[in-house]
């Protein structure tokens, strides 16, 4: 029997082959590993070198590229508002709290302080299960798709190559950052919406408080919506916002830094947010931050940059710090809504049955043409015209009736109306415009242009000039004193006066009347002042000539160039802005010297290096004694001429004239030198009101003249325009902080001009007051 063959050293055809293919398999799946790993790096350098798209120079990735907002602060530190094309406000790491940060880490990058701006295992989790269990985008590869890459691409290579785009650019700020540094850029990047670019400015939107005060709960509700700000919006959705902002507690529960017990309060937590849009229509001081931009501009004109360019409000990221006391704006803004929401009430009341609402002392012809000129300015009437349209089609227009949403002092609201409806609806607004100035600095300290920007752009502070009434006769007053030395206890006859046709510029007899119609006795010139005599005003003025008033104007910085030099300007004619009347009456309050207002005290450069500072521009334009015996006659308005309803004794019977006069009983028992406006038909109405270190000026009237009450009891000064100046002060006192001054003015040493009736002239009977009797 042949032996038999050991079959362990025996091979076969079919293990040959089988060994053969093992072997062939291991080549071709580490040949396409290598390949893979190859094609990887390749994919990397071709993304490095900019095959896939512009990649950032170093320099860029040192200075990044972003639209910083210029802020504009008030002189107590509050944000006014900011000037933007993207809203955002730069914050550094260390004003950022804790439990943001660690929110963040916690619920978008775990392992952000051990990679290297690629999370590995999270991007083979990612790959593994093609992102059904999470992303793999570190906080870095986020900021880098907001910083350098551009819209995400639609295709699926296209998104590819982008995504290695993001890890150069990941890795390279990694390199050349802090982790810090990437927290706080890509805070100070991401778009919450709403015009909330980066963590201060959402903070302030959603929660109206800066981001270092936020609590962990509110902290939280921003990182949730860093997943998706659109559609996790607590304005939006609030309840799928909620449940994000637990998840984020569940995560920071997950990565230490809340216990069990911590979470499950916080989950318990009702959300709430505070939403302030910050929209160039919205917050306060929105009028003042519109001529404020004018200053801007030519500011910018004349300061460029050490390279030759231009600053840019909207992405320089300035520093704007005002003169402005966001406590005392708002005080203003809150009494011009509060009493010109009842003054309007009360106006409609009485235009129920006008045939010519809200137009009075005017037919339907010059009603009529009244609204076609301000179809002509509307808007419409613009945007028509661009689109070739004809000239009766646009008029056709403005009587088609469309809805449209319209302001009301309780809230916007949606009606139908017609645009030109609409036009008299809105010129049936009562305006107001208000002005705070300390008269020792120049600083204005509060400004209201108008009683709704949103509605109303026209601003009554520094653009509309009206008629300024009798709130003009202190300058008259101040004149004569300067020129003659008056006395407030110096008396006049209140008879009718007449200066003839060709005296003194007059081209007719000029016969002013009083508003009393009497014109019997001697009045002293502090009760003239006090009750606004005309005929003594019209005395004073034809004692001085028109032309040193004029004079006295141009040095206390009133644009004089269309007042004419007419004994008529005593009574008020002329036209002037609130602006100049506050800082004209300052100068009284400031011993007579004229202090130029100032807005600005300081403008910043993103990095805080000063680009402008204030510098104080005065001059000496009346004597110590010449201010003070004005105040002195200007004291006497409020203690028994047409201010005395600021003190507590004032007392009206009519219920309407009692409501209108918004937070009466005013009560004041300090030193104030006003004086009240009113002009004819009562068109406009004025209140002029001074204390040691605060002037304050009031206008209220209608857009057109024609807008008026129909008697004088509501239309003066003293109903109009007063309760708001008392409203203020009111609040003003009530913030000790301000150091609003509640005591007497500075009295001029060696004051040689006796203010003391009492001590000014006896006669036969000792009780009784005869003071000198002027000779004019």
């Amino acid at each position: 029997m042949a032996p038999m063959a050991n079959p362990s050293k025996k091979s076969t055809p079919n293990n040959s082959k089988k060994n053969s293919s093992f072997r062939k398999y291991i080549i071709g799946f580490w040949t396409l590993f290598g390949a893979g790993i190859l094609f990887i790096i390749v994919l990397f350098l071709l993304a490095g070198w900019g095959a896939f798209g512009k990649m950032p120079k170093f320099e860029e990735l040192e200075n990044p590229e972003t639209n910083l907002a210029t802020e504009i602060f008030s002189s107590n530190g509050e944000t006014l508002g900011k000037y933007y094309s993207e809203n955002r406000t730069p914050i550094k790491f260390d004003d950022l709290p804790d439990h943001l940060i660690e929110a963040l880490v916690a619920t978008e990058d775990e392992r952000y302080y051990q990679h290297s701006g690629i999370d590995a295992q999270g991007t083979l989790r990612a790959a593994i299960f093609l992102g059904s269990r999470g992303g793999a985008s570190t906080i870095t590869q986020q900021l880098a798709k907001l910083l350098f890459t551009d819209d995400v691409s639609k295709n699926f290579m296209g998104r590819v190559m982008q995504k290695f785009k993001e890890y150069i650019i990941a890795i390279r700020l990694e390199r050349q950052y802090t982790k810090e540094e990437i927290i706080t850029m890509y805070f100070n990047k991401y778009d919450f919406i709403y015009q909330a670019v980066g963590i201060r400015s959402a903070s302030k939107i959603y929660f109206d408080k800066e981001a270092k005060d936020l609590k962990l709960e509110e902290s939280a509700v921003l990182v949730a919506m860093l997943k998706n700000s659109a559609l996790y919006n607590p304005v939006r959705r609030p309840d799928l916002v909620e449940q994000r902002r637990n998840q984020v507690f569940k995560q920071m529960e997950r990565n230490g830094f809340l216990t069990r017990e911590e979470k499950d309060s916080l989950q318990q937590i009702p959300m709430k947010i505070t939403f302030t849009p910050q929209g160039h229509d919205e917050g306060i001081a929105t009028y003042f931050r519109v001529y404020l931009q004018g200053f801007m501009r030519n500011w910018i004109e004349k300061n460029p940059k050490p390279d030759g360019s231009s600053y840019n409000i909207y992405r320089d990221g300035l520093n704007i710090y005002t003169s402005i006391d966001s406590r005392m704006q708002e005080f203003a803004e809150d009494a011009v809504a509060k009493h010109m929401a009842n003054l309007q009430k009360e106006f409609d009341r009485q235009n129920e049955n006008n045939k010519t609402a809200p137009f009075r002392d005017i037919n339907e012809d010059e009603v009529a043409s009244i609204v076609k000129n301000a179809m002509r300015v509307s808007e419409r009437w613009h945007k028509m015209e661009a689109q070739g349209k004809s000239k009766e089609e646009i008029i056709k227009s403005f009587d088609e009736k469309r809805e449209m949403r319209v302001f009301s002092w309780k809230g916007t609201r949606d009606t139908i109306m017609t645009p030109k409806d609409s036009i008299l609806y809105y010129k049936s607004f009562f305006q107001a415009g208000m002005m705070s100035m300390t008269p020792q600095t120049g600083e204005v300290k509060a400004w209201v242009g108008g009683i709704d920007f949103k509605s109303f752009k026209y601003e009554h502070v520094k653009q509309a000039k009206r008629q300024v009434g009798s709130t003009f006769k202190p300058f008259v007053y101040a004149t004569a004193i300067d020129q003659l030395k008056l006395s407030p206890c110096d008396t006049l006859p209140r008879n009718h006066f007449t200066i003839e046709a060709g005296k003194m510029g007059t081209q007719n007899d000029w016969s002013p009347r009083n508003s009393d119609d009497k014109y019997e006795g001697m009045m002293t010139l502090k009760s003239a002042l006090a009750n606004s005599v005309n005929t003594i005003s019209a005395r004073l003025i034809a004692k001085t000539g028109p032309r040193p008033v004029i004079e006295l104007l141009d040095k206390l910085g009133v644009d004089t160039k269309d007042i004419p030099a007419v004994p008529s300007i005593a009574l008020g004619t002329a036209d002037m802005s609130l602006f100049e009347m506050v800082s004209a009456y300052s100068t009284f309050a400031n011993e007579g010297v004229y202090v130029k207002p100032v807005i600005v005290n300081r403008i910043e450069d993103k990095n805080g290096t000063v680009l402008y500072q204030h510098v104080p521009e005065t001059k000496d334009v009346l004597s110590k004694e010449t201010a003070y015996v004005t105040l002195n006659l200007m004291e006497g308005v409020t203690q028994f001429g047409t201010g005395t309803r600021l003190r507590g004794n004032w007392a009206v019977n009519n219920a309407y004239y009692k409501k209108a006069m918004t937070g009466y009983p005013y009560d004041f028992k300090n030193p104030i030198a006003g004086k009240t406006g009113t002009t004819q038909n009562g068109s406009d109405g004025w209140f002029m009101g001074m204390v040691p270190n605060l002037v304050t000026g009031v206008w209220v009237g209608g857009e057109d003249r024609a807008v008026h009450f129909p008697g004088i009891s509501f239309g003066q000064g003293a109903t109009m325009a007063l309760p708001i100046w008392g409203m203020y002060m009111k609040d003003v006192y009530s913030e000790k902080d301000l150091g609003v001054s509640s005591g007497a003015f500075p009295r001029p040493e060696n004051l040689s001009i006796e203010i003391n009736c009492d001590n000014y002239k006896k006669g036969k009977n000792d009780s009784q007051l005869i003071p000198d009797e002027l000779d004019f």
